[in-house]
């Protein structure tokens, strides 16, 4: 795990116990009685968390990863004490993105992993635990892990499946198709692919077109320069 993400999970930590203590002072009854008075005292707020959560979408638009990782960061924070954790969720699975987009797969997993899908699985979110399920799938496919790939898009299917989300189903299959690409099984590619396109067509979208013409281009590709060798 590296520095980064360990410093990042302390700091939680640290700010979970000062949220404990800033929740709730007792003041003791003026005149001695044992009765204590709880007056909530959290300096958090839901809306400098939204504000952070806002800027860092804004600078993640204009491709400046490093301060949009900086911002959601800190809009974490904010969620996490006032316990707001579908937002919190959120900018973790954001900040993951943003490790992703730098190219620092190991970090990007290591939050998917230890913070994302213990938020989630506290949760009881299945929406949660898909999306952080095909995020995991890609980051693994970015650093030439298949088996644990294609194990966490497996897992998306299933979720997708319980849930009834076609799009997110034929997306967990796309990601399973180019695991398979990376490792050259091109027949069960391409009769993925099959399958992806029966499913497009039975809930009548046109919007993974794009991507299946280039899965079968990449096949073709590849496949071509096999024969030539």
């Amino acid at each position: 795990m590296s520095k980064i993400v360990l410093v990042f999970i302390s700091l939680f930590t640290t700010l979970q116990l000062q949220a404990q203590t800033l929740e709730k002072i007792d003041f003791q009854d003026p005149n001695g009685g044992s009765n204590a008075i709880n007056i909530a005292v959290s300096k958090f707020d839901l809306a400098d968390g939204n504000s952070y959560f806002e800027d860092a979408e804004d600078l993640e638009k204009k491709g400046d990863y490093n301060e949009a990782l900086t911002l959601f960061g800190k809009a974490a924070f904010e969620y996490n004490v006032i316990k707001n954790f579908n937002r919190y969720g959120q900018a973790i699975i954001k900040m993951s993105n943003m490790h992703y987009q730098l190219g620092r797969f190991s970090d990007a997993e290591q939050i998917l992993l230890n913070v994302a899908l213990k938020n989630y699985s506290k949760m009881g979110s299945k929406f949660g635990l898909m999306n952080t399920y095909n995020l995991l799938g890609k980051v693994y496919l970015a650093s030439s892990k298949y088996t644990q790939s294609m194990w966490f898009y497996t897992q998306q299917g299933i979720l997708a499946k319980q849930l009834s989300l076609n799009s997110s189903y034929i997306e967990s299959v796309l990601g399973i198709v180019q695991v398979k690409i990376r490792k050259k099984d091109f027949t069960l590619a391409l009769r993925d692919l099959k399958t992806v396109e029966w499913l497009a067509s039975a809930i009548k979208t046109t919007q993974y077109k794009a991507q299946i013409k280039d899965a079968r281009e990449m096949i073709a590709s590849k496949t071509a320069t096999k024969k030539q060798s």
